[in-house]
């Protein structure tokens, strides 16, 4: 996968399927560089580095997790700068931190609920030897909304309500008009059976409303126009009434 280049101050790494790997943002600031999720490995951390390098675009200063599922997260030890995340997010992590990864454990989790059969099939591709699975907590903690000045484009770093995950962390950069909010609006497969829970769908689709953005960037998809992504979340709504 190559960088791709959304405006000479947003980039991304696109998504792979099979191992589930998210799609890893990037906001590029006179001053001071910000990514958006630290990947499910330290590979492919390593490999969001080489195609940065490659377009001389400075490592990232700062990384920004937009909840806690294990493709966004399993990277951050290896991620450079501090990295970013809400209270929840954080409080997630330290119990994930207490998991065991042996087979056993990983079907226990699984009869239990606390894993989902998705994430442990592509938690196996990721990771031949599961003892270099490694699970850190971020370095700053969010509590509410953040802003953070880059150098002649900034990105507003904001807790809200999705129906994907409850501790949903979004990045918007107003000067491009962009918003990045990992996998805010997918399903809850979790607590909820892979379907929308209504009250937060709808209260997502209100917060997309009020933003004054041109692009959606996805977590597992190609970016998005804002009226298409919100006709989809609407559409999705109406089924559920």
């Amino acid at each position: 996968m190559e960088l791709v280049k959304l405006s000479d101050r947003i980039f991304y790494l696109p998504p792979e399927e099979v191992n589930d790997r998210p799609v890893l943002g990037y906001v590029n600031g006179d001053r001071y560089s910000l990514a958006i999720d630290g990947g499910n490995s330290d590979k492919h951390v390593e490999k969001f580095y080489e195609e940065l390098k490659k377009a001389n675009l400075r490592l990232p200063d700062y990384t920004v997790i937009t909840h806690w599922h294990w493709d966004h997260t399993f990277g951050m030890h290896a991620v450079l700068g501090k990295t970013i995340a809400g209270k929840p997010t954080n409080n997630k992590l330290k119990e994930v931190m207490t998991w065991k990864w042996s087979d056993e454990d990983m079907q226990n989790r699984l009869n239990t609920g606390e894993d989902i059969e998705m994430c442990d099939r592509c938690i196996k591709v990721e990771y031949p030897d599961r003892e270099e699975i490694k699970v850190t907590t971020a370095d700053i903690e969010l509590n509410g909304s953040l802003k953070i000045d880059l150098g002649g484009v900034s990105c507003v770093i904001t807790e809200f309500v999705a129906p994907h995950s409850e501790d949903s962390v979004l990045v918007y950069v107003p000067e491009e008009k962009t918003v990045f909010v990992g996998d805010a609006g997918c399903e809850d497969f979790y607590y909820n059976n892979g379907k929308y829970d209504k009250d937060k769908l709808e209260a997502f689709i209100e917060s997309l409303k009020e933003i004054d953005f041109d692009t959606y960037v996805w977590g597992h998809d190609v970016p998005e126009a804002k009226e298409s992504v919100i006709s989809y979340f609407v559409e999705a709504l109406e089924e559920l009434k």
